[in-house]
């Protein structure tokens, strides 16, 4: 894999499991299990399928928490903790492979850094709109903000 798409795979990973961790998951796991993407060995564990079986079933769990107003905020909240810590670990995994003469203690505290700031910046962006638009008295809105947001993070992974 080249340096621009272990930088694709890092930040778009990043950037996905920010908005959808557990979708996330289970699309690169599928992806490397199917030769459609060489994870790096620091990301093979996703492709294991005790990993994608549990994240389907997180994810699934996602999914039908995110049509529910007040559920979604509540999900996203908790998520503040698992979502940016992932997306750092994420992309510390995918660019831990990639020798740009940092050393390996600089380039993990980097891609930490940068890939925690890449999923914080897209959680925190699904969380504000998702608690505008819980303010919408009609229902249907949640439902297909949700779906956007799921369409986006696979799109973007299925380009990585």
């Amino acid at each position: 894999m080249g340096v621009i798409e272990t930088l694709a795979l890092g930040m778009g990973g990043a950037w996905a499991s920010g908005v959808n961790l557990y979708g996330t998951v289970v699309i690169l796991g599928f992806m490397n299990n199917f030769g459609l993407l060489d994870l790096p060995p620091e990301l093979q564990i996703l492709g294991s399928w005790w990993v994608l079986a549990l994240a389907m079933f997180l994810y699934l769990i996602e999914f039908v928490a995110d049509k529910i107003p007040i559920v979604d905020s509540v999900w996203d909240a908790i998520h503040t903790f698992i979502r940016i810590p992932a997306g750092a670990l994420l992309a510390a995994g995918a660019l831990g492979g990639l020798d740009v003469g940092l050393g390996d203690g600089v380039q993990t505290a980097i891609a930490l850094l940068v890939g925690g700031t890449v999923a914080a910046g897209s959680h925190f962006t699904k969380a504000g709109s998702r608690a505008a638009i819980n303010t919408s008295p009609e229902p249907i809105s949640n439902s297909v903000a949700s779906v956007a947001e799921d369409v986006a993070v696979f799109g973007a992974l299925y380009t990585v």
